[in-house]
């Protein structure tokens, strides 16, 4: 006999629902599959920007290269062609006869990908990967820089377009692109020869797009992107990496592997490098473009692809008539994820940031920019700024026009009401926070959390009259003070990328414990000098709760000299104190809203109930007018079978999400299933959860109960 017990718990964390877009950084990766160290600490291999903005560029490997054994794809194409067969052809995003050029392709290509929900984890809009066969994906989880690189290499691969990025070691130039990896003296290292040692299926495109078989190739469909743990593509399989994502996109598999190091290799500080991307002026701004954000010259930073640009009329100020855009954006983050498509408004937030090109921050070489494309100039490869763009282009040597973009963004980006821009406010606080909820030791979220606070503190102060203790005790939580800002160079925790949700909980549920019988100080989740790593103070708890085994211990994902800190440093702040304002705040947690009891029961080894659920619902529902941004279901289970016992769970959307299998013998198990919610305001986490228990004793297929868990939000 099979009992499960059910009850919905249901955690408010939130008024508001938020898009998430965290900074990513860029890691210290471990020795590649070819034996060589991917960025050495000393420096004598770090990649580093080459610092060159002619518009023509400096000239770069010579064309023959194009034929040696590292090639990943042949040339067949130039960025500038509108009328050649290929070009005239009708495309991906474009009909026949368009009269664009190969870039203009890429911007409506770009523009032209529908949104999509995300997979997994909190629930935000992504876009669709349209390819030229006619398969189409939910985008690829990738960090913030890759989702830029990915995106250009595969257009230039797919329409055999000349591609390469740049970078700079002791040594000299290093050229990765079509041609493979290449120094001006050969080839790079041990990097492999791409064309002897991989298949390019791309004879086949005809077959495939009239419905034969895809090819594929086993070696690539298991990479991972090397010296990841985090490049997982549930989108494509549970337990898919990069590797299976790019199987399933490119005809052409020399160009998946590479792309997989190339990802490992290049980051956020080679876009910003004016040997690859170029600077371009605000109104200039289309689909494909990208904004990076650079508050510091090395190290880590942000870049965002622009996805949409629409034009919005005009408004008059003063004498000027200013061109009115909306621009949208969407990023991938650090640890990998699938990029997140931001609101116009959340949009503007980003690009008028000091810190993407503004004053103070322009010697940083952030902002707005455009992919240089491959040329042949006087046989060799060149990264040239295209002819139809130059009247766009601003010389990297030109600060002032440079910092004067974030101010000329606020101009012709359209404007926001005090409301719009509370609520813009929000969106990004919160999504800071739901990345934190994701992994816990960020500190990036954390950073951005707090410098959207101190925007938010000066706006409700000019259009709403609210001081910022006022702000603070009716938009703080908890979790803001658990989570407390810390100094990134000086903070251990800062390089711990594979922090968990079980943690988050876990440091959550410790200090929620602490306020039982008065007010007291948050405890920070952070390194401090204790017993064990610096984290024992909650690792104690996670084992005094019976969650010992998911507790995750520290780890340098990323470059980290101040690993040996012992106590992390906290940012000071003037945010109100906790106590003084504990009772203001929303409850965390709330108390939990129970639904019916859900009893099942059946026996006999491969008894399957006629695959019926019928009548097996559980429901439950809240009146709180506030957002419920996360849900728990809480499932005990008794059975006397001595089988492995499955559990999964299928979401409203369809995709399954193994719980847990049990160890043979165990007759109870106490589970803690998280549910996804649509996180946005006005909406709500309800849908059909399905449960499916399977106990495989006695049987080849098992036995299989199935549960709906319906969850009711008011709207």
């Amino acid at each position: 006999m099979m009992k499960i017990r059910a009850l919905i718990f249901l955690l408010i964390i939130s008024m508001f629902g938020a898009a998430c877009g965290t900074d990513d950084a860029e890691s210290q990766l471990p020795a590649d599959e070819w034996g060589r160290t991917l960025f050495d600490p000393t420096g004598d291999e770090e990649i580093a920007p080459t610092k060159d903005d002619a518009v023509t560029g400096q000239r770069g490997l010579p064309v023959s290269v194009d034929t040696a054994s590292t090639a990943v794809w042949e040339v067949k194409n130039a960025w500038e062609d509108t009328n050649t067969a290929a070009a005239r052809a009708a495309g991906i995003a474009w009909g026949e006869n368009s009269g664009l050029n190969w870039d203009q392709k890429y911007q409506a290509w770009i523009n032209s990908m529908p949104k999509t929900q995300t997979e997994g984890g909190y629930s935000r809009d992504t876009f669709m990967l349209k390819t030229p066969w006619g398969v189409e994906l939910p985008a690829p989880a990738l960090e913030c820089a890759e989702v830029a690189i990915f995106l250009r290499v595969a257009f230039a691969s797919w329409y055999n377009l000349p591609f390469f990025m740049e970078a700079r070691d002791r040594e000299g130039r290093i050229y990765f692109g079509h041609f493979g990896m290449r120094r001006d003296s050969g080839k790079y290292g041990s990097m492999p020869d791409f064309k002897n040692r991989y298949r390019d299926y791309s004879d086949r495109a005809l077959d495939v797009m009239a419905g034969g078989d895809w090819p594929s190739d086993p070696d690539l469909a298991k990479k991972k992107i090397p010296g990841s743990f985090d490049d997982a593509q549930p989108m494509i399989g549970p337990d898919a990496h990069a590797g299976a994502y790019f199987d399933r996109v490119f005809l052409n598999k020399r160009t998946g592997h590479f792309l997989s190091i190339l990802l490992a290799y290049f980051g956020s500080v080679n876009l910003a490098d004016p040997s690859n991307t170029f600077n371009i002026k605000a109104e200039a701004v289309q689909a494909g473009d990208v904004l990076v954000d650079r508050w510091q010259a090395q190290g880590i930073g942000h870049v965002m692809v622009v996805v949409r640009r629409n034009d919005a009329g005009q408004k008059q100020v003063g004498d000027e008539m200013i061109p009115q855009i909306e621009a949208e954006l969407a990023s991938g983050s650090m640890p990998r994820r699938q990029p997140v498509w931001e609101s116009p408004g959340s949009s503007k937030y980003a690009f008028t940031k000091s810190s993407t090109g503004g004053e103070g921050y322009e010697a940083n070489n952030g902002g707005i920019k455009r992919w240089r494309t491959a040329k042949n100039v006087g046989g060799s490869w060149t990264n040239v700024v295209p002819a139809t763009h130059t009247r766009d282009w601003i010389n990297s040597t030109d600060k002032e026009a440079i910092a004067a973009r974030p101010e000329r963004f606020k101009e012709i980006l359209v404007e926001l009401s005090p409301d719009q821009k509370r609520d813009v406010l929000l969106e990004t606080i919160e999504a800071r926070r739901q990345h934190l909820q994701q992994y816990p030791a960020s500190c990036s979220a954390r950073i951005k959390r707090e410098e959207a606070f101190d925007a938010f503190y000066v706006l409700m102060k000019e259009e709403f009259n609210m001081d910022p203790a006022t702000v603070d005790a009716e938009y703080r939580t908890l979790a803001d003070y658990v989570f407390a800002e810390l100094d990134y160079g000086s903070s251990k925790t800062c390089c711990w990328n594979r922090s968990t949700s079980n943690m988050y909980e876990i440091a959550m549920d410790y200090n929620v414990k602490l306020q039982e019988t008065q007010c007291t100080a948050p405890v920070v989740f952070m390194n401090r000098d204790d017993a064990g790593d610096g984290y024992d103070l909650f690792r104690q708890h996670a084992i005094e709760l019976g969650r010992g085994d998911q507790w995750v211990a520290w780890s340098a994902d990323e470059s980290c000299p101040q690993a040996g800190v012992a106590v992390d440093t906290i940012v000071e702040s003037d945010v109100a104190d906790y106590c003084s304002i504990a009772s203001d705040l929303p409850e965390d947690p709330v108390d939990p809203v129970q639904g019916e009891a859900l009893d099942l029961e059946f026996s006999g080894a491969g008894a399957i109930p006629d695959n019926d659920p019928a009548g097996l619902s559980l429901s439950a529902s809240t009146q709180d007018e506030r957002l419920i941004a996360e849900a728990s279901v809480f499932v005990d289970i008794t059975h006397s079978w001595r089988g492995d016992l499955s559990i999964t769970l299928v979401h409203p959307d369809g995709t399954r999400e193994v719980i847990q299998e049990a160890n043979p013998g165990d007759s109870e198990d106490n589970l803690n299933i998280r549910l996804a919610s649509a996180g946005l305001v006005g909406k709500s986490a309800a849908g059909a959860y399905e449960l499916i228990v399977i106990d495989n004793a006695g049987s080849d297929t098992g036995s299989v109960v199935k549960a709906v868990l319906e969850l009711k939000v008011a709207e």
